[in-house]
This record gives structure tokens, sequence and C-alpha cells, in this order.
């Protein structure tokens, strides 16, 4: 089952990120509403998280069983050539935290299971942590909780999701949590089981669209949602960034996943589906190219405007990230799929 206009959205939440990570002296910061959705647009790590949960029930909802080896090397032939990637770029002009200690926990994808580690190297690669934990454990839920439609499974994703919540808000309000650039603040924010919990409800998101497949035109409440979410992160000052976005996430994935309206008609050409395809590459690497373009324009020591540096920057971004899709992230993950592992 392909959802085509679900594609897009990724390309979308990267885009956001990249915007959350550039300087904060360019156009969008300069209106307070709209500065306040970008200053919280690292909550489209939990967009990813969600529609990961979402898209492996609707990619393997139909098997009695997946096989361990196989789902393993299929996943890493997809997220790590390009992780390796953006770690090796990220080495071009920022090497101070290098060390083989370092690079070992990068490589295996555990930085951010030790607080102060996770943003050491190329820092978007935190989530690949958390990527890693999802896909240890989905084998396991799907062939013992998903293929067997044992329900106490929802009630468990359900209260870890609730719980998660509860200790985040409660946490990140006590004398505990110190703020940003400090070990808490990684523990709150990077620490892969604070994560589990999005993974899981996008699964029971996932079932829920696989057994209630039912297609119409749903383009208003889609808008709807999506001006819910922009309201929230400006109006609303709870702590969005373990899941909580999910009550307006899993509504907008499943509502556009099932609908037939003009938005999935835009969402779905070609160019969109492709920026899409690409959105990983975009989000892995928009570091270092960052920094790497730094170096290249000298920016700063030419006095730049900094809203014409972006655009050049974001051009440059999607076209490299294009690249990195066409000719590294897919060759290499149609390569490994075909290694064989028995």
């Amino acid at each position: 089952m392909k959802i085509s206009q679900i594609t897009f959205t990724r390309f979308l939440a990267a885009l956001a990120i990249v915007i959350s990570h550039f300087n904060k002296d360019m156009f969008v910061y300069k209106t307070d509403y709209i500065a306040d959705i970008f200053l919280k647009a690292n909550v489209g790590v939990s967009y990813f998280f969600i529609l990961s949960g979402f898209i492996m029930i609707v990619a393997y909802h139909k098997k009695q069983k997946i096989e361990y080896l196989e789902y393993y090397k299929n996943r890493f032939a997809r997220i790590y050539p390009l992780y390796v990637l953006g770690l090796l770029l990220y080495l071009v002009t920022r090497y101070s935290g290098f060390s083989v200690g370092n690079a070992l926990l990068y490589l295996l994808g555990l930085q951010s299971w030790i607080p102060g580690k996770a943003m050491i190297l190329n820092f978007p690669g935190w989530s690949i942590s958390v990527e890693f934990l999802f896909y240890l454990i989905f084998p396991l839920l799907y062939n013992y909780f998903y293929s067997k439609k044992n329900k106490s499974i929802w009630i468990a994703a359900i209260v870890l999701w609730v719980i998660t919540q509860v200790f985040s808000h409660l946490f990140v309000a006590s004398p505990s949590y110190k703020g940003p650039h400090t070990e808490s603040h990684e523990f709150l924010y990077y620490f892969p089981l604070m994560h589990v919990s999005e993974f899981m409800v996008g699964n029971l998101a996932g079932l829920f669209f696989t057994n209630n497949f039912k297609q119409r035109n749903y383009d208003i409440p889609v808008i709807l949602i999506f001006a819910a979410i922009m309201i929230a992160l400006i109006f609303v000052p709870l702590f969005y960034h373990n899941g909580l976005m999910a009550v307006l996430f899993i509504p907008l994935i499943i509502l556009l996943s099932r609908n037939n309206g003009f938005v999935t008609k835009l969402f779905s050409l070609k160019p969109l589906e492709y920026l899409g395809e690409a959105s990983y590459a975009v989000y892995i690497t928009h570091i270092p190219v960052l920094y790497i373009l730094r170096e290249l324009l000298k920016w700063e020591k030419y006095k730049l405007d900094i809203n014409t540096v972006f655009w050049i920057y974001l051009l440059i971004l999607v076209l490299m990230s294009i690249l990195f899709y066409q000719f590294i992230e897919k060759p290499l993950r149609d390569y490994l799929k075909k290694v064989n592992i028995r």
C-alpha cells in the first residue's frame, strides 16, 4: 500500500527543522507568531517518529510474521549509508569533537543513550539512535502482538505515552532540569526511551488505518488539523518534543492517508513526492552542508544579507540532497538489500 501524499509531508517537516537550525536573524523570526512556530520546529522530529511507526505497519500489515534478519538488513540499508555520509561531511569543517571513542559511539548509533554525547558530531543524527531502537523492537511487537491482534499492546502503548507526557512535563519544570546544552536537556530531549511511545502510537495509528481504510474528501479536516497544530505551537505553552503532538499528528496522518481531495492530488505530484523521498538526505546532511557553505561563502566576513544566504543555502541543500538520494542512498540501499546474510 503506497501513500504518495504522505511522502511529501516528510519534506515539509524536514524543511521546518532546517529553518529552525538556521540563523535566527532571518526573516521568519521577525514576526512573533511565525517565529514561535519555527522556534518549536524540532517537533518535526516527533512527526518523523510517529510517521515511522505508522509506515512500518502499512508496509508490513499483510505479513503473518516478520523475518528478523531480513527486516534488520532492509532497515540498515535504508538509513545507514546517508547517516555515515552526514558524519563524514560534518568532519570536513567540525572535527574538534572527534575521537576514536566518539566516532565508534556514533557509528554504532549509540550517542543518544549517553547524555552529553548526542550533540558532539553531526547532531541531527541523534534521532538515528532512536530509530535503531524502534527497528530493534518492531519485529518483536509485530510478531507477538500486532499480527496476533493482541489488544493488550494498545493499552500498553497508550499508558506508556501518558507516562512519557507526565514525566516530561514534570521533569522540565523540576530543579533537575538545567536547561539547554546540559546533560539533563539531552536526557529529556534525546534519550531513546523517551521516544518509544511515539513510535508505538504511530503503530496503533497504522493498525487503525489498515483496518478502516475508506477514501473520501478530507481536505477541510486536514487543513483544520494543520491549522490547529500551528495554533498550538504559537499559543499553548506545553512540552511537545516527546510526542504530545501525537493528538494532532495522528489524525492528520490518518485523514491525509485516506484523503482523495485536492490536497492529496497536490501532494502526490511526482516532483513533490520525489522531494519527500529525498527528505531524509535533507534532514541528515543539512547541518554539515550549512557549515561547509559557511566556509565557502564566508558570509560573515563579507556581510552578506542573511536572507539571501538562506535561499542560496536552501537551493544548494535541496540539490545536494537530491544527488545524495539518487546516487548514494538509492544505489547503496538496493545493493545492501540484495546481500545474502543467511
